[in-house]
């Protein structure tokens, strides 16, 4: 993947990173400059001065040249649970990208020092919580110490990598592609609760989307992939069939604000201080409350979505809602069928239900009281992941009981659903007796979903 500007870069891409060389000169230009400013002796935060409420405490040339070295060491204070390795990637680029804008002003040394390492394959430790600070300091010490430890950093390049907040910013950006896949997967299956159970398809009707565009293209979605039905079984299916479409609308249109988040954090001014037009710049980008608020927005939304997942498998068990076998068991009665299936998946809609509380809401002083606030946005969106893993769950579930009900009706699947059922028979071997429905469920989510 050749990058020729900083939008070029994509976390959740695993193509390996070669930069060009107009790009690299236009980097080496600003560094020249900043090195030039810095000469002046001009107080400048973390690179000449102390960090936080030692900011006053001016450092000599000695004390400078360790400085920065440092501070990537002295904040190291996480630990396990790691960040899984997509994720951690997700870090460096997102770190990459930011100092591809120039307002880090580090060298190109750093610059491919950092897409060396992105291209190796290989990925720090990195905690997933215990950030705790504004920014994102202590995560970002543990994603570039080892890179401290084989490469000399040079003036501001040691707060230069603590600064902003490139690793939520990253995750945010590759889970807003996993969550995209998601969205797909909660249309088709939803759709094929309504088909099975032959649901009135009034609901879906495009002239219910007046106003609003995203509703109308989820309603279509859901339209052409159940297919028509010419004897609905009764005039109103249950709630949670009806809404469908609106609540996934929800989640594109909640999934499409946080995009917009994060290409904000890219383009803007995240770093602290930013070197802006020859000027050494203190900001408040770092604060991220943009990021963790639409990383909660959505998250949110794929908990009333996995809810309403989880009342619909609850109306697949019902005879009067379906007319099949209870519990969509073989042989009703000495077969239990998937109801322990539909426990599941109400356990795991209560642990999403329990993400939900905004990460923004909680403050407290840091720093000796130099940070006085904090936004969390990197256990935002580590609330995120959790919220997409939960819900990738409970959409398994619904799934696994969408087979089931095909298989007991003997109806012909839509079109639209052909391919997804399809590789769903590949995985599930026919339910004809209780067995442990876990390990369909695992099949599910490692190979369909």
């Amino acid at each position: 993947m050749l990058i020729t500007q900083p939008s070029d870069l994509d976390p959740a891409s695993p193509e390996p990173v070669e930069l060009a060389s107009s790009l690299l000169d236009r980097l080496a230009g600003i560094r020249a400059d900043l090195l030039r400013s810095l000469a002046t002796g001009d107080p400048v935060y973390g690179v000449n001065t102390g960090m936080g409420a030692l900011s006053k405490r001016r450092l000599t040339d000695d004390e400078q040249r360790v400085h920065q070295r440092n501070l990537l060491l002295g904040r190291a204070v996480g630990g396990p649970p790691w960040l899984p390795a997509d994720e951690a990637r997700a870090v460096l680029i997102g770190r990459l990208r930011t100092f591809l804008t120039g307002d880090a002003g580090v060298s190109i040394e750093l610059i491919q020092q950092l897409a060396d390492v992105i291209n190796s394959g290989q990925v720090p430790a990195i905690p997933a919580g215990g950030a705790g600070s504004a920014g994102e300091i202590i995560p970002l010490a543990h994603a570039f110490g080892p890179l401290a430890e084989v490469f000399e950093l040079g003036p501001k390049e040691g707060i230069a990598l603590l600064a902003g907040i490139p690793g939520a910013t990253g995750r945010a950006a590759l889970h807003a592609t996993r969550t995209r896949r998601l969205a797909d997967h909660l249309t088709a299956v939803a759709a094929g609760s309504i088909a099975v159970i032959a649901a009135n398809r009034d609901p879906y009707h495009p002239l219910t989307a007046r106003g609003d565009d995203v509703l109308a293209a989820e309603l279509t979605r859901i339209r052409e992939t159940a297919g028509p039905e010419d004897e609905p079984r009764s005039l109103q299916a249950p709630v949670s069939f009806r809404v469908a479409g609106h609540v996934i609308a929800h989640v594109r249109r909640s999934l499409s604000q946080l995009e917009g988040a994060v290409e904000r954090a890219f383009t803007g001014v995240t770093d602290s201080p930013a070197y802006l037009d020859g000027e050494f710049i203190g900001t408040a980008g770092f604060h991220g409350i943009d990021l963790a608020a639409h990383c909660d927005h959505l998250t949110a939304a794929l908990a009333h979505a996995a809810e309403v997942s989880t009342a619909r498998l609850h109306r697949l068990l019902d005879p009067a809602v379906t007319g099949l076998p209870a519990q969509l068991a073989h042989e009703p009665g000495p077969q239990a069928g998937l109801v322990a299936v539909h426990k599941r998946a109400v356990a795991t809609s209560h642990a999403l239900r329990r993400l939900t509380l905004p990460s923004a809401t909680s403050t407290a002083e840091t720093s000796n009281g130099q940070e006085d606030v904090q936004s969390f946005s990197w256990e935002a969106v580590g609330g995120l992941a959790e919220a997409i893993r939960l819900t990738r769950e409970v959409t398994a579930c619904e799934l696994l009981a969408v087979h089931q009900a095909f298989a007991l009706s003997k109806r012909p699947i839509p079109p639209g659903l052909q391919e997804l059922l399809h590789a769903v028979a590949s995985v599930v071997p026919p339910i004809e007796a209780d067995r442990p429905f876990g390990e369909d469920l695992t099949r599910l989510l490692d190979s369909v979903l």
